[in-house]
């Protein structure tokens, strides 16, 4: 009867192999992270990009918009009744504007 513990030959695994597995262990978690961080930054991009159409359609509308109110408000300060009206109800609503 000997004791397995004593035998150099059964002492388990050796350092060098269990800091092999972990480096490498290491390295792949890093590699699908930089994966992933890849992937997710790809794909924001491509959302920012079809967003930028919208972005510029919303752009234009708000300069009509503005020039809208911005003629309104000259033709109420002209005296046009139908003018101050719509500009009484924007202020009412809360909408600022430019004078």
């Amino acid at each position: 009867m000997t004791d397995d513990r004593s035998d150099p030959s059964h002492s388990g695994p050796r350092l060098e192999v269990t800091l092999a597995l972990l480096a490498l262990a290491f390295f792949l978690m890093e590699g699908f992270q930089s994966f992933q961080l890849v992937r997710e930054s790809t794909n924001l991009a491509k959302m920012h990009e079809a967003q930028e159409p919208t972005m510029q359609e919303g752009q234009r509308v708000r300069k009509l918009l503005e020039t809208l109110v911005t003629k309104t408000n000259q033709l109420a300060e002209s005296g046009d009744a139908g003018a101050k009206s719509v500009i009484e109800d924007l202020r009412r609503q809360g909408v600022v504007f430019k004078q």
